[in-house]
């Protein structure tokens, strides 16, 4: 599925999108390679969860003994506040409850929660063993009453509506809460993500890096975009490329050194040709050289370089620092005035386009170009890193 798809959904307040089974059993094993007990004697809390559609509730409920948590607690939205009517269907954790009241269930969020005890009778603790009751309001996150499990809680896992991932990550900072949440890639620059993203609170999980993944959807969503399809049993699917998972649990990939050829080498023997004609450019606003692909980054240079946003899934920060962005918190050498836009030689009326990092070249030829009183070529999101050297 296209980035657009994915922007309509956040547009639309679509937010439905629940991951699969797989994707969460790989990074959470992914967490415990490092750390067998990352989550023995924690409180585990599952916000803007749904235990019938979503697989975070059904995966850790399954899993609780032999992790070792302390406790485990959900909150899911009202109907009416998310997905409607139309997909709601009673849990049958509601159905099964003589307090059942069908009128709270389309305006109240529902708490679920798991504790070490086998209320059940069937010998192990697991879902069949979970508790429930309607909260007080819709279960928005940054209500008081989820708030406060958050601030009980000791890890926060799950996947936060995309139309509100900025306010999650507020949320969960404002929590000083360790935390595992699948996000877009491009929310990297977002001023609620980077700050944390620079000052090493945040990082990336180590098992999405590339590709897209697939998320369950209900059945009010439209399949008329590629990479939507029909299950057997009937469900809804759709693929969504640049996702990854935003963390600050602990794991061994980002702790990993980047192995690098020098400038000369990379210059002569580069797989880019990018780099084997161009070579590193220098921005013409900022004090760095323009390193255009995480691989081609040259491990005897110690001055600043802009490098993808994608030079995350490779960030070890114990080889490098990451001091900024292209994206207004970083200082430019120079603010352009007027600019005008010209595409493969063709000056246009319109100048809409973002310019943040700049190159400067000869002259306009094939392709999008700025006229700021002579010619530059804009350059995606870049982050600035400079390579740390021992003492």
């Amino acid at each position: 599925m296209a980035n657009t798809d994915l922007s309509a959904a956040r547009v639309a307040q679509k937010n439905e999108f629940y991951t699969q089974w797989v994707d969460i059993e790989r990074e959470v094993n992914a967490y415990l390679e490092y750390d067998p007990d990352v989550f023995r004697d924690k409180t585990v809390l599952l916000p803007c969860d749904d235990p019938e559609w979503s697989n975070f509730t059904k995966f850790f409920a399954l899993h609780f003994a032999d992790l070792g948590i302390k406790k485990l607690i959900s909150t899911s939205y009202a109907p009416n506040s998310n997905a409607g009517a139309s997909f709601y269907t009673p849990t049958l954790f509601e159905l099964d409850d003589p307090d059942y009241d069908p009128d709270k269930s389309m305006e109240r969020g529902r708490v679920f929660t798991l504790l070490p005890h086998d209320i059940s009778g069937d010998g192990r603790v697991d879902i069949d063993d979970l508790e429930w009751d309607y909260l007080d309001g819709d279960g928005d996150f940054r209500s008081e009453e989820v708030t406060a499990l958050r601030d009980e809680a000791d890890i926060v896992i799950t996947n936060p509506p995309f139309s509100l991932f900025r306010a999650f990550v507020s949320w969960l900072a404002e929590g000083n809460v360790q935390f595992s949440v699948i996000g877009n890639m491009n929310a990297i620059t977002y001023k609620e993500v980077f700050p944390l993203i620079r000052d090493n609170r945040m990082w990336l999980g180590p098992t999405i890096s590339s590709g897209d993944r697939e998320f369950r959807v209900p059945e009010s969503y439209p399949l008329n975009a590629a990479g939507t399809r029909i299950g057997e049993d009937g469900s809804r699917y759709i693929r969504v490329k640049g996702v990854r998972w935003f963390t600050s649990i602990e794991h061994g990939r980002r702790h990993e050194p980047l192995q690098l050829m020098s400038m000369a080498d990379n210059l002569k023997y580069s797989k880019h040709r990018e780099v084997r004609d161009a070579g590193y450019e220098r921005y013409d606003n900022f004090d760095a050289i323009e390193v255009p692909f995480t691989d081609a980054i040259p491990g005897d240079y110690d001055g600043l370089m802009g490098v993808p946003i994608t030079f995350l899934d490779k960030y070890n920060p114990e080889q490098f620092e990451i001091v900024g962005s292209s994206e207004g918190d970083y200082p430019r050498t120079k603010k352009y005035g007027k600019k005008e836009r010209v595409v493969d030689g063709v000056r246009k009326k319109s100048n809409s386009g973002t310019l943040s990092g700049a190159i400067r070249v000869d002259s306009f030829g094939p392709g999008t170009f700025f006229d700021v009183g002579y010619p530059v070529r804009g350059v995606y999101k870049r982050l600035f890193i400079k390579q740390r050297r021992a003492q």
